[in-house]
């Protein structure tokens, strides 16, 4: 059992895939998809008036904005690797459901469009990679566009991100010019669409050991060539050294250039990557115990719950990140945070168009539970007497906040219903007022309530009023410090949904002035 669990663990690569909007990030995972056999025809962005949407889409208002708003869960066998992707919200409002699916990956893919390099979005994931250390594999994707000098965009990688980084390949022209990409670790050439460029014949030229085209071959003649061999001859002397205990470490960043929409570089990237992406590796709890994947008892934390996937049965779906052991449907674990004793029978798999029901899973891959309402985000569940409890996944602090009420006063029932339901999801945080328990709900940004707007009128048939209250500053007070006279129009005090207080400041003044009135008093905010 030690061996069998150990290979199927070792064969296991778990990443998300990161990127700032139109990137290509879902292009390129249908592309990956499509090796994998586990979709028939790449649905890109780009066939939306065929209404062919892309697989890993699934919410109606993804569909119609071209967007991912929620973290989708993709799984397929590749040579003999079983990989699972976690595809997250690319928008500039992404929401903390991003943040909790990094936790539950060994290593991320960051797609950088060639044009417009690091975005602002693309830094704030990366800081949460860096955080937890994670290896990060870096695609510079639409090639088949006219972009920044790959030289300039490599600079500003490691500038702006403080990361090292090693070109796996190098582009050979760009946009309409675009010829190759000289392969730097494989020492290849892989030609671009070469019945255009007429190269027809061989896709992939091998290179002598100097990484150069023995004999004649008509791109020997190209500028854009040798121009691509004086780029890499200066990154050999002057960049950085290629080393897997960087990369493992989250130090040293693989960048890979290619085109997702035209699959050029795809495959070379995936076949690379599983190479050296991490399997999964051991997981922390709370009491700061390391529990080794191949551990013989299953253990796994919730890292996101996502009610109503399929509309018409009303489902409500907990993602399990398996931290160790195997899963057999019907096994018996404990809810660490409640102790109480659920039998895991009814579970999913997902396979990019369908879902089926899971009988076996292990150490790094997802799987799905059908929950009736046990599971909160960050639980911990366990088998036998393992008894742990995994570290706390990050909860941030909302910086907007609206009031949110019932259009019809007739239907309280579905309103409270869709509203509890969307909180525990995590999408968005709950607050009531402190007297009279007016619902103020909070995110970090817009489009989570524009979604929630949404998913209330479609999936619960409720239509609310959102009243903007703007931008606070949200700090938390402990009930023994507590004075209701500290409230005042600068600070609406208000319960979290655990009934905790806390002060909604306006602005950083009121804060600051808060704070001198009572120095005594500790406020506190998530991460």
């Amino acid at each position: 059992m030690e061996d069998y669990l150990k290979k199927e663990v070792e064969s296991r690569k778990t990443f998300a895939i990161i990127s700032h909007p139109d990137a290509g990030k879902t292009t390129i995972t249908e592309q990956l998809l499509l090796f994998g056999g586990a979709i028939r025809q790449a649905g890109t962005v780009k066939g939306k008036k065929t209404g062919k949407f892309a697989k890993s889409d699934w919410m109606e208002i993804e569909k119609q904005r071209g967007i991912s708003v929620t973290s989708s869960v993709m799984q397929f066998d590749y040579k003999d690797k079983r990989i699972n992707i976690l595809d997250t919200p690319g928008h500039e409002d992404f929401s903390e459901d991003t943040y909790r699916t990094l936790m539950a990956v060994d290593s991320a893919v960051m797609v950088i469009d060639s044009a417009k390099g690091i975005e602002p979005q693309t830094k704030k994931l990366f800081k949460v990679c860096r955080m937890r250390g994670i290896p990060i594999f870096t695609f510079i994707n639409k090639l088949d566009r006219d972009g920044r000098e790959p030289l300039d965009l490599l600079e500003e990688l490691e500038e702006v991100l403080e990361i090292d980084s090693y070109p796996m390949n190098w582009p050979i022209g760009m946009g309409k010019g675009l010829l190759g990409l000289y392969d730097n670790y494989n020492k290849t050439i892989e030609i671009h669409r070469p019945e255009i460029n007429g190269l027809d014949g061989q896709k992939v030229i091998k290179l002598n050991e100097a990484g150069e085209i023995e004999g004649d071959h008509p791109i020997k003649a190209s500028s854009l060539y040798s121009q691509a061999l004086d780029d890499i001859e200066l990154l050999n002397e002057a960049g950085n050294e290629f080393s897997e205990e960087k990369i493992a470490s989250g130090k040293l960043t693989p960048v890979f250039f290619g085109s997702a929409l035209t699959n050029f570089g795809v495959e070379t990237f995936l076949n690379t990557f599983i190479n050296f992406a991490p399997s999964p590796t051991a997981h922390t709890t709370t009491s700061g115990e390391k529990i080794e994947p191949t551990t013989n008892e299953f253990s796994g934390f919730i890292f996101k719950i996502q009610a109503n996937m399929n509309p018409a049965h009303r489902d409500r779906i907990a993602f399990v990140r398996i931290c160790s052991g195997t899963f057999d449907r019907g096994i018996d674990v404990t809810l660490a945070r409640t102790n109480k004793r659920i039998k895991l029978s009814n579970s999913t798999q997902f396979m990019a168009e369908t879902r089926e029901v899971v009988q076996h899973a292990v150490a790094g891959d997802i799987i799905g539970l059908y929950d009736t309402g046990n599971f909160q985000i960050g639980d911990t569940i366990f088998e036998g007497k393992l008894n742990v409890e995994y570290e706390k996944l990050p909860q941030f602090t909302p910086e907007m906040f609206m009031k949110v009420n019932a259009k019809n006063v007739m239907k309280q029932k579905s309103f409270h219903k869709g509203v509890q339901q969307l909180v525990q999801e995590g999408a968005i945080q709950l607050y009531k007022t402190f007297h009279t328990e007016d619902y103020i709900i909070g995110a970090v940004g817009q489009l989570q309530f524009e979604v929630f707007q949404y998913r209330m009128l479609n999936e619960y048939k409720s239509e609310t009023i959102m009243t903007p209250m703007g931008n606070k500053i949200a700090r938390w007070i402990k009930p023994e410090d507590l004075d209701e006279n500290m409230s005042s129009s600068r600070n609406l005090l208000v319960r979290d949904r655990f009934g905790n207080p806390l002060f909604l400041f306006e602005n950083q003044f009121a804060l600051r002035w808060f704070a001198d009135k009572y120095p005594d008093v500790e406020l506190t905010s998530l991460l």
